[in-house]
């Protein structure tokens, strides 16, 4: 199970005069990570320093970066990798953002200005897991609606659209674990009328509340 940020989260520190702000996100792939860190670059242009890192993947597939951009070397980038790594979140793209206040830290105080701005922004991260969801559609009558949905939301499935005609058309994603049960309850519920088409499988973020985030 892969632990991953379910949202961004950003802080802002003090140290010497230097400003430093840490910002993460998810980052589902290095071309997202590679994204974010350009993003937060364009909205501090000014910065003496962008400092990012990211973990992208797991296992034998993970993939790790880290960069000192521009401060001296190692006193930095792996720094703030090592706080990540510390912090069990994978597909994370972290960058913490200077503006030199005129003192110089030193090589110990750089270290940690970087890896305290870097695990304060990891601490306020909500977490989430990346699961494997099944998108479902399916076709019931009215008189089934409001208790498919009670169904639902019991299953820990989310709605993700509905059609409202001669009869209610509805795509939903259930986590691919407890599809099989899903089935069985919505066969139950409906004295097996209502057959849910499967039509793919996806992988997601999902909260302790069981939502989805795109």
């Amino acid at each position: 199970m892969l632990i991953v940020p379910l949202g961004p989260a950003r802080i802002e520190t003090v140290v010497s005069n230097s400003r430093f702000i840490a910002s993460v996100d998810y980052a589902e792939s290095v071309e997202a990570a590679r994204g974010f860190i350009a993003a937060v670059r364009r909205e501090f242009p000014d910065a003496s320093h962008n400092v990012p890192a990211f973990i992208v993947g797991g296992g034998a597939s993970k993939t790790e970066f880290c960069s000192d951009d521009g401060e001296p070397s190692g006193t930095s980038g792996r720094p703030l990798l090592a706080v990540l790594r510390g912090s069990g979140l994978g597909d994370a793209a972290i960058v913490v953002t200077r503006y030199f206040g005129g003192t110089l830290l030193g090589t110990g105080g750089l270290v940690k200005a970087y890896s305290e701005a870097g695990r304060l922004a990891l601490e306020r991260v909500i977490r989430a897991e990346l699961a494997e969801f099944s998108r479902l559609e399916i076709a019931l009558p009215y008189a089934l609606y409001e208790p498919f949905r009670r169904l639902a939301a019991d299953s820990g499935a989310t709605v993700e659209k509905e059609d409202f005609a001669e009869i209610v058309r509805m795509v939903v994603a259930t986590p691919s674990g407890g599809l099989a049960l899903f089935e069985s309850r919505i066969a139950d519920l409906s004295s097996g009328s209502v057959a849910p088409k499967r039509v793919k499988t996806f992988m997601a973020r999902r909260s302790n509340s069981f939502s989805l985030a795109g």
